[in-house]
Parts: structure tokens; C-alpha cells; sequence
């Protein structure tokens, strides 16, 4: 790597405070935002179809700008499209707390997501060129803090705003973060020689269709399992869309002399590798992320309060154990890290799938604390060796690549999990009721049970008859959701450890 390109040392620290503030600000957003929907649903008149779509529509845009995010830095200069995509973000997210309309406010989200879309990825290639090699570890551990903490933090912080004051400082609140964000940026980085704007054509084609492939397979991820999947028309629709435009965009970019995505970087076997494992860790983060909550609220009756402070466990952690890491990376071989975090994360998903309706809170703790720990020691090591071999000139591309496929990760694992939940608990549900007939003695027992109870409580004998049924029917569904819940995370277990034999792909050094 040329040395001449690197930012001076002097301001390395401030540029990394500089370049951190935009990801934690679009982050924390995203987690406010998600717990301020119930009450923007009732001051906007919205159903909660409707206000979904102020989700689905910053994701689209988001998840569409970041492959394309070191193109834009290359055509317009990184510190001026950083700069304005910081901007972007900032103004429209004052428009976000000032609109009353849901369709006024649902296009300035997308504008949002657009901004937001260069925010992490471009700061990850600005890292990673501002720090020498043997400091590349603890400059992305600073930076991974900030990236797996701030959405337990958005969280406590998304509680406190929304209950004391209005969903409004939701969005607000990014206003100062943003204007600080964007003046570090202005006076402390520059540039280098290689990323100055340039004039290269433009990829209007697979511009197009990156826009509509992303843009359909985000939809259908967000929207499919309300929608019964392929049951609807319109979910079909997208999918085949996304089917056609997707494969035509990697044989377009493959072929034509300007790709607006540089896709030939995956040639780099550590980045194939590091991209396939961030979406897979993508996967069993977020999709296991909704699986705990609806757990722990649902079944183990826990408050959001309470579910919320699970979650801050497991970001201590990450941020206990992350530094560590950073430091061990160039100790240690970074494949060896990411390995041993990749384990304790499966470790602690495959406790998750033996916890029970009785299971106690102190072994709850102690496993957000291994999950946490895993996500710790792995998230570091495999940003700094999927990225530490490629010529500085491919890192933006290379870095919007990375984001995407952690980003797309994530959408699969919600969506995946979430339907293996919905349809496992039919099918659990199904299989409990085939026991449970007045030709079975245990049934007629429980029944007499519950029944005897509820006389004892003072029902009178039909009132009684009725609600034993009814809670003998409430055990059925609370037990076939429990086994459903037991094949998701098993299955975030499988498919971890299918991914660990990758790790030998890297390459060594």
C-alpha cells in the first residue's frame, strides 16, 4: 500500500471520531425509528401496513445506494459525496419530525436512506486508508463499538424520547449529530490523489438494473409475510423482477468497461470469503435479534423494558470484548478470531433453542453475555482480513459489497425466521391437537383440572366447561410456539457451523 496516501498522523483520531459519527447516527436512527412506529401510527391515522412502508422505503434506497457508494465517491469526489450524503441525511431527517403526512413523509424517508447509504461503507474505506496496517485492528474495533453498541443504545434512548416528549425528537435528535458530523468531516479529511472526481461515463443500465433488483428482493423481504408471500400478486410480481434483474446485472457489470459496481473485487479470495460470512453472521444477527424479542415478551412475558436491558447486556459485551479484539488481530491470525467469535455466537443461539417456558433469568443473562462476546471477537478480525488485502483504489467498492451483503443477510435471516415461526407453529400446532381428544385420558384429566380450578374461583359450571377449554387451547398454542421458536434458532446454529469450513479460504498473512 502506498504510504503517501495516508491521512496525516497527527489527525487520525479525530478523522476516525469524524467518520464514526454518521454510521452511529444512521444506526441509532434505525432503532428509534422502529420503536417510535406505534406511536406514529396513531398521530399520523396509519394502519400498520401504511406505516411500515416508512421502513421499507428507507431500506430500498439504503441497501441500493450502498453497492454503488464507492462508484459516487469515485465520480464525485469521497469527501464532497461523503459530505453531501451527511447532509442529505441530516436535512431530511428535520423534515422527517416536522411532516404530519404519511405520504409526504414516506418519500422524504427515502431520501433519508439514500443519504444513509454511503454513511457506513465510505467510512470503513476512509478507516482502513487513514491507519497503518498494525493499527487497522483497534481502528475498526473503535469503529465496530460504535456499529453493534448504538442500537442497544437507540433502543433505551427510542423509549425515553417517544414516552417523554413526541416521535418527532425520533428524528430530530440526528440534527446536532449530523452538523458535527459534517463539519469534522469538512476540515480533517481529504481525499487522496487516486479518489479525486473524475469524469468516467455513467452506468445508466446497471444503475437500472441494480435499482429495480435490490429494490424488488428489499420489498419482498419486507413485505412478503404479511402479504402470505407468493399467495399475493404483487409479491410475485417483484420477485420475478428481482429474478430477472439481479443475474443481468452481474453479466452487465462482468462485461462493460464502466461498472457502476466494481463486482471484479470479489475476485479477492479473502473478500469472497469475508462477504459470504458477514451475510451469514447478517442473517443469524438481525434474524435472531427478532426471534429473542418476540420471545422474551411473548413467552417468557418479559416487558420491553426488560427486554431492552437484555439487549444492553449483550452490547456491554461487545464493547468489553471488541477492543480486545482489535488488539489481537495483529497478535493472533484474524481467521482464529473470527472462528472462536462465529462459535460462542452459535454456542449461545444453540442454548437459546433449549430454553423453556420455566427458564430462569440468570441463565438468559449469561447467554446475551456469550452472544454478545461471540459478535465481540469476530466482527473485527473479519472486517480488517476481508478488506486488508485489496489495493487501496478498491477498497470503496470492495467496502459497498461488504455492507450490502451483511445488509441483505439481515433481510433474509428477518424474513426466513420469521416465516420458519409463522408456518412452525401451524405445523407444531397441528401435531399437539392430534393428542389432545376426549379419548385420551391425560386430556380429560387436565381438563378436570382446569375445570375444578375455575370452580374453585367461583365459576359456575358452563363458564367453567368453556374457559378450561380455552386455556387447555392457550397451552396448545403456547407450546407449539415454543417448538417453533426451537427450529429457528437451531436452524441459525446449522447454518453457522456450515459456514465455519470457510475460514480455511482465507487468505493467509
Amino acid at each position: 500500500m502506498n504510504e503517501s496516501t495516508r491521512a496525516p498522523v497527527q489527525h487520525k483520531w479525530i478523522i476516525s471520531i469524524a467518520v464514526m459519527l454518521g454510521p452511529m447516527m444512521e444506526v441509532i436512527d434505525s432503532s428509534i425509528v422502529n420503536i417510535a412506529l406505534p406511536n406514529m401510527m396513531g398521530s399520523l391515522g396509519a394502519n400498520l401496513d401504511e406505516i411500515t412502508w416508512l421502513v421499507t422505503g428507507y431500506i430500498v434506497a439504503n441497501v441500493t445506494i450502498i453497492p454503488i457508494s464507492g462508484w459516487l465517491s469515485t465520480r464525485f469526489g469521497r469527501k464532497r459525496y461523503f459530505l453531501a450524503s451527511i447532509a442529505c441525511f441530516t436535512i431530511a431527517s428535520f423534515f422527517c419530525g416536522f411532516i404530519r403526512n404519511l405520504y409526504l413523509l414516506i418519500p422524504i424517508r427515502v431520501i433519508q436512506g439514500i443519504g444513509g447509504g454511503a454513511l457506513i461503507p465510505t467510512s470503513q474505506a476512509i478507516l482502513m486508508e487513514t491507519f497503518p496496517p498494525e493499527e487497522q485492528g483497534t481502528a475498526m474495533s473503535v469503529f465496530g463499538f460504535g456499529m453493534m453498541v448504538c442500537p442497544s443504545l437507540g433502543s433505551i434512548v427510542a423509549g425515553w424520547v417517544t414516552d417523554n416528549y413526541s416521535w418527532s425528537w425520533s428524528f430530530y435528535i440526528n440534527v446536532p449529530i449530523g452538523a458535527v458530523a459534517f463539519f469534522l468531516v469538512l476540515f480533517f479529511i481529504e481525499d487522496p490523489a487516486y479518489l479525486k472526481s473524475t469524469g468516467s461515463r455513467i452506468d445508466y443500465v446497471g444503475f437500472i438494473l441494480l435499482a429495480v433488483g435490490i429494490g424488488c428482493l428489499q420489498t419482498v423481504l419486507q413485505k412478503g409475510e404479511r402479504a402470505d408471500w407468493f399467495e399475493s400478486r404483487f409479491i410475485t410480481g417483484l420477485s420475478l423482477l428481482a429474478a430477472v434483474a439481479l443475474p443481468s446485472f452481474i453479466v452487465w457489470e462482468l462485461k462493460t468497461k464502466h461498472p457502476i459496481v466494481n463486482l471484479r473485487v470479489l475476485a479477492n479470495r479473502s473478500l469472497c470469503v469475508g462477504t459470504i460470512l458477514t451475510m451469514v453472521i447478517g442473517f443469524g444477527l438481525y434474524g435472531s435479534l427478532v426471534l429473542i424479542s418476540v420471545y422474551f415478551q411473548n413467552l417468557l412475558h418479559y416487558s420491553s423494558w426488560e427486554t431492552g436491558k437484555f439487549f444492553f447486556y449483550s452490547a456491554a459485551a461487545i464493547a468489553m470484548v471488541m477492543p480486545i479484539a482489535g488488539r489481537l488481530v495483529n497478535r493472533v491470525s484474524p481467521r482464529y478470531l473470527v472462528g472462536a467469535g462465529v462459535s460462542f455466537f452459535a454456542l449461545a443461539v444453540y442454548r437459546m433453542s433449549h430454553f423453556t417456558l420455566e427458564t430462569r433469568y440468570e441463565e438468559v443473562f449469561w447467554t446475551q453475555i456469550i452472544r454478545g462476546a461471540g459478535l465481540g471477537l469476530s466482527v473485527v478480525p473479519l472486517n480488517v482480513i476481508a478488506l486488508k488485502t485489496l489495493e487501496k483504489k478498491d477498497i470503496p467498492a470492495a467496502s459497498g459489497l461488504y455492507n450490502l451483503m451483511r445488509q441483505l443477510g439481515g433481510g433474509f435471516g428477518i424474513a426466513i425466521l420469521v416465516a420458519l415461526l409463522t408456518r412452525g407453529e401451524a405445523i407444531h400446532r397441528a401435531n399437539l391437537v392430534q393428542y389432545v381428544h376426549m379419548l385420551n385420558p391425560l386430556t380429560v384429566q387436565r381438563l378436570d383440572v382446569l375445570e375444578q380450578r375455575l370452580l374453585a374461583r367461583g365459576e359456575d359450571f358452563v363458564s367453567a366447561k368453556m374457559g378450561a377449554l380455552k386455556l387447555l387451547d392457550h397451552t396448545i398454542h403456547t407450546q407449539a410456539l415454543m417448538l417453533a421458536f426451537v427450529d429457528g434458532f437451531q436452524f441459525v446454529v446449522i447454518l453457522i457451523l456450515l459456514s465455519l469450513p470457510l475460514l480455511f479460504f482465507f487468505k493467509k498473512g
